[in-house]
């Protein structure tokens, strides 16, 4: 069936609302919009859903929210084993529609017989993560698009263990979605009733407590905060879900010097003070910096609508603020972690770090001189908590202590399995705290790590191809680099190659292939001499094919300089594929 085909069929399908069906009625006579949004489904990757926010197959409303959590629902019933009676928490952000596709998610699964606990309000991801343990579930859903512009939004499904949903379990979810091909496959519970037969219930907050709780269990070293916790330290939410959660864990840890932007303090989904919410965005933080000049802020935090990532400005003593990278603060924070444990005599001789293999190979250096096992995970946060899991299961092999990965995502501890911006905003100011106590910044702790470690340099760079087009143009500069692999970059010798996505390392050198032993991902992974790396992938939520660079060199003026000559090597390349 074509797009035109579908395209009608939802102007005259009965189930459809009159207000979808006036919204699809004003685009009647642009034929490219009609395609873009009926040309595929919404994909149901492997974290969920995440699409701009309209009618139709390719968008997210109710209809396709609903078709996803009939998939849901039947891959619950079929696995069996008491999991509908476990049932399934759900939370949601500040985003527009997103209570409304909470409980429509919510009532699809009760029509189904499967138990739901909803939170009474926003609440963060790595929140939900916790529940999903704490209640005893077999799934949580979170409804957020992240970071992504207003206009987004999505659904996230996370499984018994809080992390999200691992294979071989997303393909399953995936399949059993793909069979929901009509709205009369969709059973959806009468609210009322739903309430009254004890599937809908609401949760608050219990827990909350027991959530921060743990939280506050993540502080390797109180006393900072207790000694220094007038550290200036400015804060904002971004409009999101952080705010009530960063703002409490700070309070109790015992920073008194605390000042929130209050023109973001507020859930707003039109995020109307930063039309792109994103920590990792320069172009997100003007106002925050306000404030952090005006008070003279240490430290200035943000953190994205769902409040699961981190971004962290730092003084840099003479009146401006320096962006730390998500690879500056992940390594910071596994320093102070190994540091602290190691000064109390509670470093565990089988810890282990977890990063992915676009992050920086600092934190490998680390995690080497302080004796603690480092592990390599594909991106995306599920991942890394598939590692935590995969260690409790054979028989607590490792001790976790820190999960990271470059765009800003952080964990410590095991109460969740997601990145956790609570626990990071918590432990930065720790961190911020043990260097103010030395006279000292957080700036000065990245020159000390560069100087202790060696000068570690990252890169990324993300081309946006939005539409039909735009996918197709990403497809093909993979298969560009995939069919003419290089044997050097910008003068450096390539000197293996990995494509994840049919599991093989080719050591140029000696020709020996071997398996890479991660599971299959459309990434390739080029080794350069002195740690150097490049890795090239699509961007699982967003339009974009992304590429990672990282080197490693004598001082900090090579290590730039060498980044970005790598960097235009492989992006000129990529930009003259049509």
């Amino acid at each position: 069936m074509d797009y035109r085909q579908i395209y009608n069929g939802w102007l005259n399908d009965a189930y459809i609302d009159e207000a979808t069906k006036a919204e699809l009625t004003a685009i009647s006579s642009d034929e490219r919009e009609i395609e873009e949004r009926f040309y595929k489904n919404l994909e149901f990757g492997t974290g969920g859903l995440r699409g701009i926010m309209a009618a139709g197959i390719n968008r997210m409303n109710v209809y396709t929210v609903r078709s996803a959590t009939q998939g849901l629902a039947n891959y619950i019933l079929v696995e069996g084993g008491g999991l509908a009676e476990r049932g399934v928490v759900i939370a949601h952000d500040s985003r527009h529609n997103s209570a409304a596709f909470a409980k429509e998610t919510a009532l699809v699964l009760n029509g189904n017989g499967i138990k739901t606990y909803v939170f009474d309000g926003l609440r963060p991801t790595p929140l939900l993560s916790f529940a999903v343990r704490y209640l005893g579930c077999a799934a949580g859903v979170v409804v957020t698009a992240s970071h992504n512009p207003k206009d987004y939004n999505g659904y996230k499904v996370f499984w018994t263990d809080g992390a999200q949903v691992p294979f071989p379990q997303d393909e399953a979810i995936i399949d059993e979605v793909l069979k929901v091909t009509s709205f009369g496959q969709i059973k959806v519970a009468d609210e009322a009733e739903a309430h009254k037969s004890g599937l809908y219930n609401v949760c608050g907050p219990d827990v909350d407590d027991e959530f921060m709780r743990c939280v506050m269990a993540t502080s390797q070293n109180p006393a900072y905060a207790k000694n220094h916790g007038d550290i200036s330290i400015v804060y904002t939410p971004f409009h999101g879900a952080g705010n009530v959660f960063v703002r409490r864990a700070l309070k109790e840890a015992g920073f008194t010097n605390v000042h929130v932007v209050s023109e973001q303090e507020q859930p707003d989904p039109n995020f109307p003070t930063v039309g792109y919410p994103n920590p990792e965005d320069p172009a997100a933080w003007p106002l925050p910096l306000e404030w952090a000049r005006k008070v003279g802020a240490d430290v200035v935090l943000a953190t994205d609508p769902d409040g699961d990532r981190l971004g962290v400005q730092v003084s840099d003593g003479k009146g401006g603020y320096v962006l730390l990278s998500g690879n500056q603060v992940g390594a910071l924070i596994a320093e102070y972690i190994v540091t602290e444990k190691s000064k109390a005599g509670k470093l565990p001789q089988n810890g282990a770090i977890v990063s992915t293999i676009v992050s920086s190979r600092l934190t490998k250096e680390i995690a080497k001189q302080a004796g603690v096992a480092y592990f390599e995970v594909l991106t995306g946060f599920k991942h890394i908590g598939g590692k935590i899991r995969y260690f409790e299961e054979h028989d607590n092999s490792h001790e976790f202590l820190l999960g990271f990965e470059e765009s800003i995502g952080y964990l410590a501890g095991t109460h969740g399995r997601d990145k956790d911006s609570i626990v990071a905003a918590l432990l930065v100011c720790e961190i911020a705290a043990s260097y103010k106590s030395r006279g000292k910044t957080l700036l000065d702790g990245v020159s000390e790590l560069y100087e202790k470690y060696g000068y570690f340099k990252e890169h990324t760079v993300s081309l946006s191809f939005d539409g039909i087009e735009g996918s197709r143009k990403i497809s093909r500069i993979m298969e560009h680099f995939r069919g003419n692999p290089p044997e050097e970059i910008a003068g450096e010798k390539v000197l293996a190659i990995s494509d994840i996505d049919i599991d093989v390392r080719t050591d140029l050198t000696t020709g020996k292939q071997e398996s890479i032993g991660l599971p299959r991902s459309n990434v390739l992974l080029y080794e350069l001499a002195e740690s150097g790396w490049v890795a090239v992938r699509p961007s699982g939520t967003e339009p974009k094919i992304k590429f990672y660079f990282g080197v490693k060199a004598g001082s900090r003026e090579d290590s730039e300089s060498k980044v970005m000559r790598i960097s235009e090597g492989i992006l000129s390349d990529a930009r003259k594929v049509e």
